[in-house]
């Protein structure tokens, strides 16, 4: 199975917090979801925006298909996509034409956006919807559509951070289907960070548990509840973090 994400040894320092993250190494292959969790402020989401070239490393680098975040960000670029927790659409746009306008940003070739676009229509199985002016949508509705825009080029690595929060049952059901089933049928590889440890349970091949900038432990969901004779994935992270703190 191929690799596609490779981090080695990746670290970020602030003035006010030198050890944001220290020293953090894994890897993500092809048609896998991987979930980094830990609490908050412990280092996911900045190690998340390193490897999508929105913050350089202090120190360390990460390739995505083969591609150094430090020396090489423009093709990591071509590679991945990125949807963080605080991402919006424009509201005054229809569905359909933010799709189209995104679609631009990746290609210039008009058939090429074109096919974009109608996978995206697809996935978001927003219908007729995809007509209305985005400011109308419920937010289940625009994060299915910020979801389709995600992952409607085929990326190698599709990134992204809480990915359902705020989302009720169903619609957070439909985006993880959607996830699972991009992954195993498409091969398309998932880097995600979520507080939700019943969608990790569920959505993840792997897990990697992060507490005070530091990567603790990284396996299946059925091999951390082995290895700390845990019922589910939330007692898992418990019973890390709070060896950690100690």
């Amino acid at each position: 199975m191929a690799e596609i994400l490779r981090v080695e040894e990746l670290s970020k320092s602030y003035k006010k917090k030198p050890d944001a993250v220290d020293g953090i190494s894994f890897s993500v292959n092809e048609g896998e979801v991987f979930a980094l969790i830990g609490p908050n402020g412990a280092g996911k989401t900045t190690t998340i925006r390193m490897i999508a070239t929105l913050i350089t490393p202090t120190s360390g680098d990460a390739f995505v298909n083969g591609h150094s975040i430090t020396k090489e960000p423009e093709r990591v670029r071509e590679c991945i996509t990125y949807l963080p927790d605080e991402a919006g659409a424009y509201k005054t746009m229809t569905g359909y034409d933010y799709l189209n306008f995104m679609a631009g940003l990746f290609t210039s070739d008009k058939a090429q956006a074109e096919s974009y676009v109608k996978r995206a229509a697809v996935m978001c199985a927003l219908g007729e919807r995809l007509g209305d002016k985005i400011g109308t949508y419920s937010r289940g509705m625009a994060r299915r559509l910020l979801l389709a825009r995600t992952v409607m080029t085929y990326p190698k690595l599709a990134i992204m951070d809480e990915a359902t929060s705020g989302l009720d049952v169903i619609n957070a059901m439909e985006i993880r289907k959607t996830i699972r089933s991009l992954a195993k049928n498409e091969g398309m590889s998932f880097l995600l960070s979520s507080h939700n440890m019943l969608e990790i349970e569920y959505v993840s091949d792997r897990v990697g548990i992060v507490s005070g900038g530091k990567l603790c432990v990284t396996g299946t969901v059925a091999e951390l509840k082995e290895r700390y004779s845990a019922a589910n994935l939330e007692e898992v992270f418990e019973r890390v973090v709070r060896n950690e703190v100690r």
